[in-house]
């Protein structure tokens, strides 16, 4: 899996209060934490006022995150989505495993197929392990069976969770830090999530990446509790010019050549996540009106040419650089 979105977090340090509301603050001291999941380096951030809590939330968390990564990884062998692969049935799945693909399928419904976990032959295809026509005709979320007893995928298929899992990952760390009592957070699993506020008081602040340079920034914007992914084609590129990327049009195995990147803000990480991938297919006209008809969605696109557009609840929502 990748890193796809340029993270900024100024958690300042100018008083900004005074009284009880400036002592509470006073009180709430950072501390952090970092591991690997999902092929990337997670980190996370808490300001609390206990360190023994906060360690113990920190803990929970991180083995919240990396206990997706075993249950979903490709590259484990003894995951369950690599049992999945190899077997074509997984009996007695970990209701987490169950939880996500009915998400993926959800997704998939809504955006006509534009999200479909079912594409990883079509990345076998793309890296030579597979002819093209191959892995299309194995290519289908209707063909995917998810029971809470069972999961099954026709002969020759194969799921990917990689544009869900990480989405998920923090959805669940989110969870541990709330029932630890941690009311303020920054969270980067690869997607982004925050709780509470700075220790100024402040939103946190968070940075989506120029596309085309990776020290660059294409747009702040103060984080107001929703989760944030971004997905791009600089993220696994096998051209040049990006045309020919990681993300591919599930109908089609072909590279949508639109956009550049796309952000999207939704009230979980799941749906960020699969939603920006979505989106990078969909183009930014199609991913507009995804995000109108969603509840609590808005989105970011920009083009290859280097044009934006973005949803209302984007723009609201854009600091200065």
């Amino acid at each position: 899996m990748k890193r796809r979105t340029l993270l900024k977090a100024a958690l300042g340090s100018a008083a900004l209060g005074a009284g009880a509301w400036w002592a509470a603050r006073e009180r709430l001291q950072e501390y952090s934490t970092a591991g690997l999941a999902f092929g990337t380096t997670v980190s996370l951030r808490v300001l609390h006022d206990d360190e023994a809590g906060a360690r113990a939330a920190l803990a929970a968390a991180m083995r919240a995150v990396q206990d997706v990564d075993r249950l979903m990884s490709l590259h484990r062998p003894d995951s369950q989505l690599s049992a999945l692969n190899r077997d074509g049935r997984l009996a007695a799945p970990d209701a987490r495993v169950v939880a996500v693909l009915r998400e993926a399928q959800a997704i998939a419904q809504a955006t006509g197929g534009a999200f479909d976990a079912t594409v990883q032959p079509l990345w076998l295809a793309a890296t030579g392990r597979l002819g093209a026509d191959t892995a299309l005709r194995r290519v289908d979320w209707r063909r995917l069976r998810v029971r809470d007893d069972e999961i099954r995928i026709d002969t020759g298929m194969a799921v990917t969770l990689n544009g869900i899992a990480q989405g998920y990952g923090v959805d669940v760390a989110l969870a541990a830090l709330r029932a630890h009592g941690v009311a303020h957070a920054l969270l980067d699993t690869g997607e982004f999530a925050t709780l509470g506020a700075r220790d100024d008081g402040q939103p946190w602040t968070l940075a989506i990446r120029d596309p085309r340079d990776a020290q660059g920034i294409a747009h702040l914007l103060a984080a107001d509790g929703r989760c944030l992914a971004t997905s791009g084609d600089y993220g696994t590129s096998f051209s040049a010019d990006f045309s020919r990327h990681h993300i591919v049009d599930p109908k089609t195995g072909v590279s949508p050549q639109e956009l550049a990147s796309v952000s999207v803000l939704a009230p979980t990480g799941m749906q960020a996540d699969a939603l920006s991938t979505a989106c990078m297919v969909m183009g930014t006209e199609r991913s507009l009106r995804l995000a109108r008809a969603l509840p609590g969605v808005d989105v970011l696109c920009i083009a290859k040419d280097g044009s934006v557009r973005r949803s209302e609840g984007f723009a609201s929502l854009q600091r200065q650089i």
